[in-house]
């Protein structure tokens, strides 16, 4: 998923600023640290985005950032995917924030699948704005939006879906306001699909208890896009229609590229390296390709490290320890991966991840192709890939 406030959320003026190299205001930083995603749309998606930052980068960015003499007042958690798509992960980037970053306000961009039911934890996680994606509330507007939409692990029809994500977006404005968390609407202007559409959304946006909305032009991201961009006179007649509803808030937010081929690694010490000790990485993986298993449902891990030329590739297959009962259980792990510095899951529990942290082993939750991942940790990003 491309959410449009990453590519179209900044002014020129604001851009101008973001390429400044001297001291700098950034009120509110985009953080591309949403590994997972719960929907395409027709229009404006990247084919092959660049991948999320895991937690530990997210936090090793800012703090970068802040010696280079920026001033970073609040960061925006948002794509490549959907920042509540990914509980486990989001939630361990949130408690990073507030252990490292506690009087920095958190915002997250979302459709709004699963909002509602974790509201209070956003809350408690000290979330202050949730920018609530939403395109129309008009079924067949939609189905010409959206190609898929995935409410859990499977992609429903789009018939099943739409009018579920409909009710989860109204659910969501509704507990999130609850919660005492500000909730923004972001709508993306589609020439033709929906411009037409703006005061009736606004209106029944308004019904499900939203204040205001931020609307956004539609750019196109390549050549081939079946959709023109939408110009500014047609934005600005959406925004006369909205404002007889809600209140128009202008973004802000800044999209800054995070360094490649990572460049700050050396920002904090969060970031696991290999050492003589721990060469390698484990990974859990079902399909071979992506880092697509939780923790607790691996029955084996896939051992990447080092050869002898010095590129990471697949040593072997290692399997897991019998299952056990509470704390043995992730003990025995931490003893049949001693020489690993990092593990990569799609999700962990919180002890698991405290027990093996303190034993060498740091989790990392990512869904990230695993070759890429594990490049990244040896430092590449861009070095040639192993041949098997």
């Amino acid at each position: 998923m491309s959410t449009q406030p990453v590519t179209t959320g900044t002014t020129p003026e604001t851009s101008a600023k973001s390429s400044c190299t001297k001291t700098m205001q950034i009120n509110t930083l985009i953080l591309p640290a949403a590994p997972q995603v719960n929907n395409r749309k027709s229009f404006g998606e990247i084919d092959k985005p660049a991948p999320a930052l895991f937690p530990d980068e997210a936090i090793a960015w800012i703090d970068d950032l802040i010696k280079r003499g920026k001033k970073v007042f609040s960061v925006n958690i948002c794509d490549p995917g959907d920042a509540l798509a990914a509980p486990d992960t989001l939630f361990s980037l949130l408690g990073l924030l507030e252990e490292k970053h506690p009087d920095c306000p958190v915002k997250l961009t979302t459709i709004g699948l699963n909002a509602a039911s974790l509201a209070k934890d956003l809350a408690d996680k000290k979330v202050t704005q949730v920018n609530l994606c939403i395109e129309a509330v008009e079924k067949d507007i939609l189905k010409k939006i959206y190609t898929w939409i995935r409410p859990g692990k499977k992609t429903l029809p789009l018939p099943q879906a739409i009018p579920l994500l409909l009710q989860e977006q109204k659910e969501a404005i509704t507990a999130l306001k609850q919660a005492g968390i500000n909730v923004n609407i972001y709508t993306t202007i589609y020439p033709g699909i929906n411009d037409h559409h703006i005061n009736t959304l606004a209106e029944t946006l308004v019904s499900w208890g939203a204040s205001s909305i931020t609307l956004l032009p539609f750019v196109p991201v390549s050549e081939e896009e079946k959709l023109e961009a939408c110009e500014t006179a047609l934005l600005e007649e959406a925004k006369k229609a909205a404002a007889t509803h809600l209140k128009i808030t202008t973004d802000v937010d800044i999209h800054l590229p995070p360094p490649s081929g990572g460049d700050f690694q050396n920002a904090t010490n969060l970031i696991p390296q290999p050492s003589k000790e721990r060469p390698n990485v484990a990974v859990a993986s079902m399909s071979g390709m992506d880092v697509d298993l939780h923790l607790g449902q691996a029955a084996e891990f896939l051992i990447y490290g080092p050869r002898e030329d010095g590129l990471a590739c697949l040593l072997e297959k290692r399997a897991a320890p019998e299952g056990g009962s509470g704390d043995s259980r992730w003990q025995a792990l931490a003893q049949t991966l001693s020489d690993c510095f990092a593990l990569l899951a799609s999700h962990a529990g919180q002890n698991p991840q405290n027990i093996l942290s303190d034993l060498g082993i740091k989790i990392l939750l990512t869904e990230e192709n695993i070759e890429g991942t594990v490049d990244v940790l040896y430092g590449g990003g861009k070095k040639k890939k192993c041949k098997k």
